[in-house]
């Protein structure tokens, strides 16, 4: 039995993992998102740990025997996230989170103050990264930043509340622009031009390698065997993929959450900054992936029901749907781009744009321009990344890969098939349950296979000159549109 633990920016979650592959048991601990100031977004770290103890207590109570016979743990968690502690390994402050956008000013001095940043860590200076947040603390808050004498991510933190160790693994380092992304070790360049060394940063470790051991006290608080081992785990998306199977050159998914992401696996570091590609290490050893990021996937659906008064989520489906390719031909064209994007663009200022309005236009009109523009959005971020030629199906997880119209249509624009999974849902939990059977000695074939495919959607004939014109017109429009964006808002 492994036990995966999934930190969310919403949620926690807690996976019972057999080796059989079935899972036992499942839990879940609600957390909210504090934002004292426009463009901050911040957690309390005591948060997390109150919901690990909810959870924890609650498979214990549903799965007492499971729970003893658990043999590694896993975690999972969200990236880029700066957890500031002192000498004592107390928290000075609230977590700064990965959708923070207070230090776009930082990211400028940081690509001026080293270079070559994008040739060492593959990415590009962004508000999200961890680096900036420092930064950003060390002019705002300097004393803070003063008695800073550690910085954990996110899931480092809990993992050094469960065991007293301070280490992070290969994949979730990758998000900070403190790691050398080729050589899997940190940079003292760029620690140097946040004010930190490496006595700041923790020790780093594979994702399907042994990091820590269980705490004696929370190991009996929660019926657990004393001193399993804590795999190292991995970033979200990373444990998402070895959760799906995803861990060949090649392979990967889109995601179609509030935001939307496209993984693809490679089997070398291969960064293209330039078109904002984030290039990380994968969460096991060898091995990288390429990413593509836009901002408002779903979030873009959930805008336009608001907006254009939908009774729900089916309906706007059902409106869109609704167009025949003639009318499809004459929709207008949607930028979702309702809080900047991204790749490939990197451009915070961008807006969402409804371009070609007519009196003859319905909501039925704008619903599918809502749709086909997060296609495209997507669209333009699968361009960027490195796929060889036949490559297998693109894995669909995500609330959006819900509805079976809108996966057809994605796999029209994309051109590429995608193939929707059992237990995607599942997500970084699962994936970190797989990293603890192989931290626990379990063989990658057998432990990282793909989950049995609940279907497929291929792009249809003639679906390439159909989206290609407008997708053309989508990329003209922003290219028009990006002087304007650059003035800021009206």
């Amino acid at each position: 039995m492994y036990l995966g633990l999934d930190l969310g920016t919403s949620e926690l979650k807690a996976l019972l993992l057999a080796d059989d592959h079935g899972v036992v048991g499942v839990a879940h601990a609600t957390l909210t998102v504090q934002r004292p100031q426009p463009q901050w977004s911040e957690q309390r770290p005591d948060a997390w740990i109150e919901a690990l103890d909810s959870v924890m207590t609650a498979l214990r109570a549903r799965h007492p025997d499971a729970m003893r016979s658990v043999r590694a743990i896993g975690l999972s968690g969200h990236m880029h996230g700066a957890v500031l502690l002192d000498e004592a390994d107390a928290v000075l402050r609230p977590a700064i989170l990965w959708n923070d956008g207070r230090s776009a000013a930082q990211c400028e001095l940081l690509t001026q103050a080293v270079p070559n940043l994008a040739r060492i860590t593959g990415n590009l200076a962004m508000p999200g990264f961890t680096a900036p947040k420092l930064l950003w603390v060390r002019e705002h808050e300097p004393g803070i930043f003063a008695r800073t004498r550690r910085v954990l991510l996110p899931k480092d933190w809990l993992r050094l509340a469960m065991s007293g160790e301070a280490v992070s693994d290969m994949s979730d380092a990758s998000g900070t622009l403190w790691l050398d992304v080729a050589r899997r070790d940190w940079s003292d360049e760029l620690l140097a031009a946040t004010g930190l060394t490496r006595a700041h940063m923790p020790r780093l470790v594979e994702g399907s390698a042994v990091s820590a051991r269980i705490k004696p006290e929370l190991a009996q608080r929660w019926g657990l065997p004393a001193g399993i081992p804590i795999a190292g785990g991995g970033g979200d998306n990373a444990a998402s993929a070895v959760g799906m199977g995803l861990v060949a050159p090649g392979q990967g998914f889109v995601s179609l959450g509030t935001s939307g992401v496209i993984f693809v696996c490679t089997d070398g570091f291969a960064p293209n900054p330039a078109r904002a590609v984030h290039a990380f290490c994968h969460a096991l050893p060898g091995r990288w992936h390429q990413m593509s990021v836009m901002l408002s996937a779903a979030s873009s659906v959930d805008w336009g029901v608001r907006a254009f008064g939908f009774a729900d989520i089916p309906g706007f489906f059902h409106a869109a749907a609704s167009l025949d390719n003639a009318a499809r031909a004459q929709a207008p064209l949607f930028l979702p781009y309702l809080s900047g994007e991204r790749s490939p663009h990197n451009d915070a200022q961008a807006r969402g744009v409804l371009y070609g309005l007519t009196p003859a236009h319905s909501r039925a009109d704008i619903a599918y321009a809502v749709v086909e523009g997060v296609g495209h959005g997507l669209r333009d971020g699968l361009d960027t990344l490195s796929r060889p030629p036949g490559a297998r199906p693109l894995s669909l997880v995500g609330g959006g890969a819900r509805s079976a119209w809108w996966s057809q249509l994605l796999a029209d624009i994309l051109q590429a098939p995608l193939a929707l999974g059992a237990g995607g849902e599942s997500g970084g939990a699962l994936g970190a349950a797989r990293l603890a059977w192989l931290a626990d000695g379990g063989d990658e074939a057998t432990v990282c296979t793909v989950p049995p495919r609940r279907g497929l959607f291929t792009p249809g004939e003639g679906t390439a000159e159909l989206h290609q014109p407008r997708m053309e017109r989508f990329r003209a429009v922003y290219a028009a549109l990006k002087p304007v964006f650059a003035q800021g808002s009206a």
